[in-house]
């Protein structure tokens, strides 16, 4: 790969504590020297370095995104985008649009909020019907927990009143509203229609998308063994490196046992780390389990989405298998749930994760920093949930998204996307972590204020942080001599821009040891 200098910019080796330097030299995919412009510059010329000019443009560390869906990333970006749409005729003219120009068997979309729609409700299947009476149409909402599909999707499905999670309207019959198990359901019988070269079609899309934001390293979560198998086969096309989290389906989590995979197998580009479980539900299908009911609805409580004692098992054979576990964990009750079972497994060296942990209590918080539990948290979910004070009351909603409060516990945080739920887009994450809806005037900004990080407390979380929750932080999340030469540039400094500015800050260039993939 030869050896490259990068001089002539602002260069950040860390953050917390932050550390710059005047150059850095990369050879075989690894960075050689970082320091004095100077000592760089020397040392480029004695090796007969190439020479990259930043021109004034700033190096960051690459981004790592601890947990996204790059299956559905690469679904998304071949489907009807919903997000922002603001009433049911929008997306009724959206959807009717789009059939036009999709020959797909399927229809598929997702990212519609019924609390962003002028009626007031949620979609249903007459909806959809008056647009598309042939063909199946499922419409994810943005937080891929409940989706609406039509009529002919329904029969397609073998769902009826008495199929669960099938939602109801007044007259008993299915509304075409489905949720979790059901939605499940629906999925993969969609996914069971397409091949491997379809799979390495979406996950090459998926990948070519993060690595054009910046992200460099991906946490993979709810994968599952066909999308494994094309990734298998992607490996060396990859533009960033990926770390595996698969479902438990079909025997994987034996089949892994009996053949010895634990987490780390692999290679740099790609490795298996662990197994992802998703315990419960989302706040904005009203499907997290709280440990009270939600105040916009007194008669529920949420759902799990497994029973206490088929977690307790599940974990204890992930950890005997040396997999990390990550699991799912949105509302309070599930969280105390995860921390039984974390509990129950005893110490551990694993760094077992909790994945969003949106509503934590400061007692869990504690018990997260006691046991030595990580977790992994989607910033940008604070500016799309804006209406979580009137879900789960004002006194709770202090507790949403505690990023500072879980910092200064010293539990170990990394950030994600949940992408395609948000935008895979660092530099959104970053505004978000920084402003929580401060300029978009939101109400949970003022009930949670003291909840922001700093700009360089978020790059730190998005670099060093996410790496030591996969525990690749030997490798991966910071420039210093020996790791990986795993970076970024970007046209402005996210540390002296303006935070209203944040999320418009662009990335010129994405490298992946060095090389530059986009």
């Amino acid at each position: 790969m030869g050896v490259k200098a990068f001089l002539n910019g602002h260069i950040y080796i860390s953050f917390c504590p932050k550390k710059e330097t005047g150059g850095l030299l990369v050879a075989e995919g690894r960075v050689l020297s970082a320091g004095r412009e100077d000592k760089v510059k020397d040392l480029a010329e004695r090796l007969g370095a190439e020479v990259i000019d930043l021109k004034g443009r700033t190096l960051l560390p690459g981004f790592i995104d601890s947990h996204a869906h790059l299956d559905e990333v690469g679904l998304s970006l071949r489907s009807l985008d919903l997000r922002g749409t603001k009433s049911l005729e929008e997306l009724k003219g959206k959807l009717d649009t789009f059939a036009r120009n999709d020959e797909s068997p399927w229809i598929l979309g997702y990212g519609w909020d019924q609390e962003l729609f002028e009626e007031h409700r949620w979609p249903t299947r007459y909806d959809l019907d008056a647009v598309e009476k042939k063909r199946p149409v499922m419409l994810s909402r943005v937080c891929l927990h409940a989706a609406v599909i039509n009529t002919p999707a329904l029969k397609e499905l073998g769902l009826d009143p008495s199929s669960p999670n099938v939602l109801k309207g007044k007259d008993g019959s299915p509304s075409g509203v489905i949720v979790e198990e059901a939605l499940n359901i629906a999925k993969e019988k969609f996914r069971r229609s397409l091949t491997i070269e379809d799979w390495k079609g979406y996950l090459r899309a998926g990948a070519f998308h993060a690595a054009s934001r910046g992200v460099t390293t991906l946490g993979f979560v709810s994968c599952g063994a066909r999308e494994l198998t094309a990734l298998i086969e992607l490996e060396e096309e990859l533009p960033l490196r990926v770390r595996v989290y698969l479902n438990p389906e079909r025997d994987v989590l034996k089949a892994l046992k009996d053949l010895g995979i634990r987490r780390g197998f692999g290679s740099d580009l790609l490795k298996i780390q662990g197994i992802k479980i998703l315990a419960d539900g989302s706040l904005g299908a009203r499907t997290a389990r709280l440990s009270s009911p939600y105040e916009d609805d007194p008669e529920t409580f949420g759902q799990y989405n497994v029973k206490r004692d088929e977690l307790l098992s599940l974990a204890a054979e992930a950890n005997e298998a040396k997999l990390q576990l990550a699991i799912h964990g949105i509302g309070d009750a599930t969280i105390d749930m995860i921390l039984d079972a974390y509990e129950a497994l005893g110490p551990s060296d694993l760094r077992h994760r909790i994945e969003h942990a949106s509503l934590s209590r400061p007692d869990q918080i504690e018990r997260m920093a006691r046991m030595g539990v990580a977790v992994t948290v989607q910033p940008h979910f604070v500016l799309t949930d804006w209406w979580l004070p009137e879900r789960v009351g004002h006194q709770r909603a202090k507790w949403i998204y505690p990023f500072r409060s879980i910092m200064k516990a010293e539990v170990p945080v990394g950030f994600g996307t949940d992408s395609p739920v948000e935008p895979i887009d660092p530099f959104e994450t970053l505004y978000a972590a920084v402003t929580r809806g401060k300029f978009e005037a939101h109400s949970v900004y003022e009930m949670s204020k003291e909840e922001a990080l700093t700009v360089e407390e978020s790059l730190y979380c998005y670099t060093f942080g996410s790496a030591y929750v996969m525990g690749e932080e030997k490798l991966l999340g910071s420039l210093e001599e020996g790791k990986i030469a795993d970076f970024v540039v970007v046209e402005d400094d996210p540390l002296t821009v303006d935070e209203r500015n944040l999320r418009t800050v662009g990335t010129a260039e994405t490298r992946l040891g060095g090389r530059r993939v986009l």
